[in-house]
Order: structure tokens, then C-alpha cells, then sequence
């Protein structure tokens, strides 16, 4: 049930104290595994009507917090807390999944990796502060995740290897006097970082601090992307004068978020054309569609003009180099051939496009807009295209339950002279070369509009018609509906009825 509250996030929990009615404090522990959050909408007796809802849980089964941000005009507060509460539970998730175990006693090895808790904490809370202060401002953006890097970082590109960078730059740092009591060797940290990595050791931070391999938890490390990452920043450049400040290079933290970045904009690029690409409407999506298969259209235009003998001199030459192909043996040669052709034409238009010779309008697709309509003829124009799908899909099923008797023997005469005509084809193409098999059908493709063999053509392609409309579909049995309850219910009907045979 909804009642009005006060509502305290943490860096741990989420507490909520009703104004009406009871008035002890709620608890929401934010650090445990699997927890979900999520946009909700919500409305008067279980109905979805506004969407201005935050939903909390750990997993199907468990107790779920619904909570609604009241904000008249926009969902500014309702996205401002879904980013807060998201920011604190991928907080606990990064910490579990990247940093020690709070009782780790190689924590007293490591100078200052004691705080890298507390850092990373500090970080999120940072993130919040700024975000609320936008909020605040009223000037909020679009996507607040952006701003709350831990939250982000869950599902972005190259994201792992950021949240490894992190990791590193928290809780390592340099070994102090103890180390052969613990087991680690003082020569491990005069090594560069690549040796230290390829020798499956700890990872080294710019300044030669150390991050300890026990830490590395996380499946993630052993990626190639993070390999490779970290073998490269053992190149160095500038001057290092702490693992936050480098002159005339990046720290590691640096030169993984710039990588996340530049992969973001190559995604979010991707996802725009993408975007642009979902039309709205029917109409629109058929234009599109018609326009995509252009290029096939014309080649299965140009080839039935061939076909048809509209240019002789162009369908002679075309059956000489066909028959050239074949009868020279050349066939196997003709696929890799046109793939090398499609490549060679791919890295020409790369090279011309680089050029800037093709233009800037060169490869987009332009289609004319639909004229305005209203909501009648829209749902009239929505009406007609679904029955023109559901006639597409009747004539297919058609088809293919005719198959289906042909092969399950439904109407036998048909089945036995389909199965002799398969046989005699089989036996054809096992006694004839292919390549006389393949001339003959293209001999037959290529005559069947002269005049010497039209009518044929045409009472033979009667008869195939004739013989096709003669042939029953499978039979369809249509069950009627029955729910889960009246299942069970029939189930436990026949269960008894042996039973009150019996007695």
C-alpha cells in the first residue's frame, strides 16, 4: 500500500520512516548480492498508470520496495533517486568484485590499501553529490547513469578494464618492510608492469605501486582486452610524480576511461543509425524495405529481360560466357572469383569515400514521407496490413500442410508421382555429368519464351497448377482452451475415476 514518508539513503541501506499510521524506520540493506533496480510505473489497485517509480529487490521471491517520486511535469526526481540508489548498489558490487575482503590480512602488506573502501566510497558519493547538485540547478540531463561512474560502468564498453584501473588506483601501493615474511619478493616490485603481468604476478600501478594478484577476483582480468591494456601501460612517456598526476602522459585511470569513452561514441553512433532506422508506421517501413532491395530488384529485372530475349545481342553473350564457364570446367573458380570482385569494390568505395569523391550524400537512403492522415485512416491503413500478412501467412500455410501430405503419404498418387519424379532426377544427376545438367537447365531457362516451345511451356506449367490445386491440405485439429486450473482439475478427474471403479 502507498502512504507519503521520509526517505534517507546511505552509503549502505536505504531507510523510510511513514508519516501516517506506523512510524517505525524501514531498512533496506543496499549491500547484499543480486539486488535489482529498476524504473517502475504504478496507479491505484495494482494498476500501471504513472510512470514515476523506483522497484528494489534481490531476486524473485523476496521482499520488493516500490517507491513513487511525486513530481508534477517530469519524472526529474523519480530518475535523480534511481540513479542515486543504482550508483550505491553497484558501489558494493564493484568493492565485492574488484577490492579485498575486509579481514584480509595482506591489507597490512600493502601501504594505504587499508582505505581503498573508503576511497571508492568516497568516489560514489562524489558522483551523487554532483548529480544532485545538477538536480538541484534544474539541469538535469537525459541520462543521469552517465553521471554515477559505477552504474555506468556495469554496461559499458570496455568498462571492466576501467573498473580495473580503479581497483588499482584504491588499494594498491607500495610494499612495506614485511614483505618476505609474507611471501612476496622485494624483486616483484622493481619489475616494469608488463613482466610483473606476464609472469601472472601483481599488477603495478605508474608510480610502481602495487595491486597484489590475490586481489584479482574478478574473471575479467584474464580477457584479452585487459591483458592487452596492461601490457601497454608499461610504456611511459611523461613524468610520473604520483599515480594521480603525470606530466605529458595519462595516469591508467586516464587512459582507460579515454578508451571507454571513444568506444561509447562508436556505440552510441551505432545505436543512432540504428534508432533513425526504426521507422514509424507501415507505409514507411515498405518504402524502406523497397528501397533496401533495389539493387536485387533491378539484377532480377535485367535478367528476365535476358531471359526474355528483349536485347539478343546481350542474351547471346550472356549464354556463350555461361557456357564457357561450363563446359571449361571453370564453376569451382567462380565463387572465390566473386568474392575477390565484392572485396575489390568494397576497398574501391573505401578509398573513393576517403577521398571525398563520392560525396557526402553517398550511401544514404532517401524515401518519401507518408501523407498526413488522421487516427481513422491510420488504424483503416494499420487494418489493411494486417490482413494483407494474415492472407501471406493463410497461403503459406497452405503450402506448406500440402507438403506435408505429399510426404506423409495423405493423398498416395500424388505421394507415388512425386517420389518417381525425385528418383528420376537422382538417377540423372548420377549416370549425367553435372555440367550437362546444368547446360540443359539453362538451356530450358533461356527457350522457354521463344516461340518453339511457349505453348509447350504453357500447358505443362497448367498441369503442374492442376495437379497442385488437387492436393488436400493436412487436416488441423483446433483444441479449445483450457487454463491451468481446469487442467489440473481434468487431471485429477481421470486420477479418480479408477479409484471409484474400484470401490
Amino acid at each position: 500500500m502507498a502512504w507519503p514518508g521520509k526517505l534517507t539513503l546511505t552509503d549502505k541501506a536505504l531507510y523510510f520512516q511513514g508519516l501516517v499510521g506506523k512510524k517505525e524506520t524501514m531498512r533496506f540493506d543496499l549491500t547484499r548480492h543480486e539486488l535489482q533496480v529498476e524504473k517502475a510505473k504504478v496507479g491505484p489497485f495494482g494498476s500501471v498508470l504513472f510512470d514515476s517509480a523506483v522497484s528494489i529487490s534481490s531476486g524473485p521471491g523476496s521482499d520488493t520496495w516500490v517507491l513513487e517520486f511525486v513530481d508534477l511535469g517530469i519524472e526529474l526526481r523519480r530518475d535523480a533517486w534511481h540513479a542515486f540508489i543504482s550508483e550505491v548498489i553497484a558501489l558494493h558490487k564493484f568493492v565485492r568484485e574488484y577490492g579485498p575482503e575486509d579481514n584480509d590480512p595482506s591489507l597490512l602488506h600493502v601501504f594505504g590499501a587499508h582505505k581503498g573502501k573508503e576511497k571508492a566510497s568516497i568516489s560514489a558519493v562524489n558522483s551523487i553529490a554532483r548529480l544532485q547538485t545538477l538536480q538541484f540547478m534544474r539541469k538535469f540531463p537525459d541520462d543521469p547513469i552517465k553521471l554515477v561512474q559505477f552504474s555506468y560502468l556495469q554496461n559499458a564498453p570496455y568498462g571492466d578494464v576501467v573498473c580495473q584501473a580503479l581497483a588499482v588506483s584504491y588499494w594498491s601501493g607500495p610494499l612495506i618492510t614485511k614483505v618476505k615474511e609474507a611471501g612476496y619478493q622485494a624483486s616483484q616490485v622493481l619489475r616494469p608492469s608488463e613482466e610483473l603481468f606476464e609472469s601472472s604476478d601483481h599488477v603495478s600501478d605508474v608510480d610502481g605501486s602495487v595491486y597484489l594478484q590475490k586481489w584479482m577476483k574478478s574473471p575479467s582480468w584474464t580477457s584479452s582486452t585487459s591483458i592487452n591494456f596492461w601490457k601497454n601501460c608499461s610504456i611511459r612517456q611523461g613524468i610520473v610524480l604520483s599515480k594521480h598526476l603525470v606530466v605529458a602522459d595519462l595516469t591508467i585511470v586516464e587512459r582507460a576511461a579515454a578508451t571507454c569513452e571513444q568506444k561509447c561514441l562508436v556505440v552510441e553512433k551505432t545505436q543512432a543509425t540504428i534508432d533513425a532506422a526504426m521507422l514509424k508506421g507501415i507505409p514507411s517501413n515498405i518504402d524502406l524495405l523497397k528501397e533496401l532491395i533495389l539493387p536485387l530488384t533491378v539484377i532480377a529485372r535485367n535478367f528476365e529481360k535476358l531471359r526474355r530475349w528483349e536485347e539478343p545481342h546481350l542474351t547471346v553473350s550472356f549464354l556463350a560466357f555461361s557456357y564457357t564457364i561450363i563446359f571449361r570446367n571453370l564453376l569451382p573458380y567462380m565463387f572465390p572469383m566473386a568474392l575477390m570482385i565484392l572485396a575489390a569494390g568494397m576497398l574501391t568505395l573505401k578509398g573513393l569515400k576517403e577521398q571525398g569523391r563520392l560525396g557526402r550524400s553517398f550511401g544514404k537512403i532517401t524515401i518519401r514521407d507518408q501523407p498526413p492522415s488522421n487516427t481513422i485512416q491510420k488504424i483503416i491503413a494499420v487494418k489493411d496490413a494486417m490482413r494483407d500478412v494474415e492472407n501471406y501467412l493463410q497461403n503459406l500455410n497452405v503450402m506448406l500442410l500440402k507438403l506435408r501430405t505429399i510426404i506423409l503419404s495423405g493423398h498416395p498418387q500424388i505421394t507415388m508421382e512425386v517420389a518417381i519424379v525425385l528418383l528420376s532426377f537422382a538417377t540423372i544427376l548420377l549416370i549425367v555429368p553435372f555440367k550437362y545438367v546444368l547446360a540443359f537447365l539453362l538451356f530450358d531457362l533461356f527457350t522457354r519464351e521463344l516461340e518453339f516451345r511457349r505453348e509447350m511451356v504453357k500447358k505443362f506449367m497448367t498441369f503442374l497448377k492442376e495437379r497442385w490445386e488437387t492436393v488436400p491440405a493436412a487436416p488441423v485439429v483446433v483444441l479449445p482452451f483450457e487454463s491451468n486450473d481446469s487442467r489440473s482439475s481434468n487431471q485429477r478427474n481421470e486420477i479418480d475415476k479408477p479409484a471409484i471403479r474400484r470401490n
